[in-house]
């Protein structure tokens, strides 16, 4: 019997939120996964979905609610720097995506769509622009989380090669509504703290519900075995946390970080999280890679599909900041 359903891992995160608003639309189930505390109300939230506890290391319960859907978007993963969190990095985006790719495959889920990143291609690239493709290169990769996510990309690959339909896409650094203590949310409570320091280093950056509707336009395509860049703009650090502070009616970041300093401030970010118990603010590896001048070409995915636009990137600081605004 053919079965018409939405899996999507990862439900309740920055991503997976925008991804819910854009389907809900749809008239197929959603199964929205989570993974410890029960998320608030997403939305809108359409009369079809259905919340699943689910780990996604437990391939078991995978396999048995894939067996109701067709389309998967897997969208859980873990975003950290911090080098105290090198396991969970490995189980959650290495283990865990082995283990959505194999449940799709024993379940016969016509596609995938995974989310990675662009630290998946390699973000120290100086100077460079990034293409999709780019390889691998251990050189121009400091970080160990881009490391787990080009794993998690071999994973699906491999699912490829055993006859799974499936579209990667690798985001740059997403802007959105979401928990502003974790991931790239936590720019914004940044930048509503007043942290006084910045770079001159050049990034991509996206807005949640932009990637969103290009994940559903690639699901719902004939796209298959190929992988996208998703950026809205490339900006400088400086520029956007400034743009970020503006909107909060707070004074940015004034402090240029030199290389020589970056060291320093790391440190120090390392030492105040020992005590406080949160997510250091800046890291070795953010602190490196922060320094480079690196642009994104976003050629390929607004020819796959026309009519895609993305949002400019002042729209979605303004937006967001607006919504944790009314939401503090």
């Amino acid at each position: 019997m053919m079965v018409s359903g939405i899996l999507i891992t990862g439900a309740s995160g920055l991503l997976g939120t925008a991804l819910i608003s854009r389907l809900s639309e749809t008239q197929d189930p959603i199964i929205a996964l989570y993974h410890s505390q029960h998320p608030k109300q997403v939305e809108p939230s359409p009369s079809n979905i259905r919340w699943v506890k689910c780990d996604i290391l437990d391939v078991d319960h995978l396999t048995e609610l894939m067996q109701e859907c067709d389309r998967v978007y897997h969208c859980a993963g873990l975003v950290s720097f911090n080098p105290k969190r090198r396991n969970d990095l490995l189980r959650i985006n290495v283990e865990g995506t082995t283990n959505v790719v194999n449940a799709a495959l024993t379940s016969g889920v016509r596609k995938l769509v995974h989310v990675s990143s662009v630290a998946a291609l390699g973000r120290k690239r100086d100077g460079q622009t990034v293409v999709e493709q780019v390889k691998w290169d251990d050189a121009a990769n400091s970080s160990f989380y881009g490391w787990t996510k080009y794993r998690a990309e071999l994973e699906v690959w491999r699912g490829i090669a055993e006859g799974l339909e499936a579209v990667i896409v690798n985001p740059v650094i997403i802007l959105g509504k979401g928990d502003w203590k974790t991931g790239s949310s936590a720019i914004f409570r940044n930048a509503y703290r007043e942290f006084p320091w910045y770079t001159e280093g050049v990034s991509g950056f996206v807005d949640a519900e932009d990637v969103a509707e290009a994940m559903r336009r690639l699901m719902e395509s004939p796209i298959s075995s190929e992988r996208f860049i998703l950026s809205s703009e490339n900006r400088s650090y400086r520029s956007v946390f400034s743009d970020m502070a503006i909107c909060f009616g707070k004074q940015p970041p004034h402090r240029k970080v030199r290389p020589w300093m970056a060291a320093l401030v790391w440190r120090w970010e390392r030492l105040k999280s020992i005590f406080t118990g949160e997510e250091p603010l800046l890291t070795k590896e953010t602190a490196e890679t922060a320094q480079q001048k690196v642009n994104f070409d976003t050629t390929k995915i607004v020819t796959a599909l026309p009519g895609f636009a993305f949002k400019p990137v002042k729209q979605t600081i303004a937006e967001t900041c607006d919504y944790y605004i009314k939401h503090l």
